[in-house]
């Protein structure tokens, strides 16, 4: 079976994702693998700190695509480029690149999705309004000429969310839905599911089908099963996996996902035909 994992990151990465041996950031890595159920070693993730050993853990797990996500927020910035190095040798990996308006002004944004997109061959567009300074909400003004190129330009937009935005305040679905209203034909990928607050996030994704939730790691914790109980039913067009990883094993948790006992055919859209879709990827 093919599978897209839509959100898989290598450790040389960034230090945030366990790079370096005794550092805060290792240890935070193998605290949340402890959190979100990784069985074993909880520094299994050290294994990718090499290309090689990032691609041998995709391969042996199976992906046949593995997206891996760059970053662009006043604490964390993973440059386009260096995703674009990653990315380019491998057929199996995808890139995403990272923008932040509130850095660079609405020009400066929109020329640099243009490179990323087109110099760079990145497939989508990450934004993290929670974790901007001051923290935003999706449905920010600042953030609407963004959306309106992306859209107009068809290059999917993916959201950061989840618990460990620096105010919970802003980890909030609802303000998603006014921005799947305006701009119907902007696909919405959204990282963490909006958690804790998955329930909300399947309102949003039920009236609106450019949202594409991605429980990914939170999707095996209490909590995510709202999402997981939708994808059974109206959300098995739009749901897409992802294992968060270096934050949990990806061959775990493709096997924890079939565990939620899905049918063939449904599983079949969610680990790769949705994502396949989104992504524009064969």
């Amino acid at each position: 079976m093919k599978i897209i994992d839509t959100r898989c990151r290598p450790a040389f990465l960034h230090p945030f994702f366990g790079a370096n041996d005794g550092s805060s950031e290792f240890e935070t890595a193998k605290w949340l693998n402890k959190r979100v159920g990784t069985r074993g070693d909880l520094a299994h993730f050290v294994r990718s700190r090499t290309e090689e050993g990032f691609l041998n853990e995709v391969r042996s797990a199976g992906l046949t695509y593995a997206v891996v996500v760059g970053r662009r927020t006043p604490t964390q910035q993973i440059d386009d480029k260096f995703v674009a190095r990653i990315v380019a040798p491998h057929k199996e990996l995808l890139g995403v690149g990272g923008v932040d308006p509130a850095l660079d002004g609405a020009d400066e944004t929109i020329r640099r999705i243009d490179y990323a997109i087109d110099e760079l061959k990145l497939k989508a567009i990450d934004i993290e309004p929670s974790f901007a300074a001051p923290p935003r909400h999706a449905d920010d003004p600042l953030y609407f000429p963004i959306y309106e190129h992306l859209s107009k330009r068809k290059i999917p937009l993916t959201l950061m969310s989840g618990p460990t935005a620096s105010d919970q305040r802003f980890n909030d679905p609802s303000r998603l839905s006014l921005v799947a209203a305006n701009f119907p034909a902007l696909s919405i990928v959204v990282y963490h599911g909006y958690y804790p607050n998955t329930a909300g996030l399947v309102g949003a994704a039920f009236r609106y089908e450019n949202i594409f939730p991605v429980p990914d790691m939170y999707g095996f914790v209490a909590g995510g099963e709202p999402l997981i109980d939708a994808a059974r039913t109206f959300l098995q067009d739009q749901l897409l996996f992802g294992s968060s990883y270096p934050f949990r094993p990806i061959a775990q948790s493709i096997e924890d996902f079939k565990a939620f006992g899905f049918s063939d055919a449904v599983l079949e859209k969610l680990l790769f035909n949705n994502a396949a879709r989104v992504f524009n990827v064969e």
